[in-house]
């Protein structure tokens, strides 16, 4: 079932991601998800490092929301010189 609930809220927190930050994006369904699941990751891991979490706790919805923007952001850049 964890792996369910990770793909759910990966899923909400891209598509929270894209209608924040409007744009053409060449992905789809699976890329959302991804974007979402690695953005977590992200705002997580930058967390411990400045000290706003303990090893344990992981982002919270706010945070994976703006590891996912920063993410997406990276991934137009990358996208948008290759097309």
């Amino acid at each position: 079932m964890g792996i369910l609930w990770t793909i759910l809220i990966g899923l909400i927190v891209g598509i929270v991601a894209k209608f924040l930050m409007p744009g053409r994006d060449p992905g789809g369904f699976i890329i959302t998800v991804i974007i979402g699941i690695v953005g977590s990751v992200i705002a997580t891991f930058l967390g411990r490092t400045l000290g706003f979490y303990q090893v344990g706790e992981s982002a919270g919805f706010i945070a994976a929301v703006l590891g996912a923007i920063i993410l997406l952001f990276l991934y137009r850049m990358v996208a948008g010189r290759r097309g």
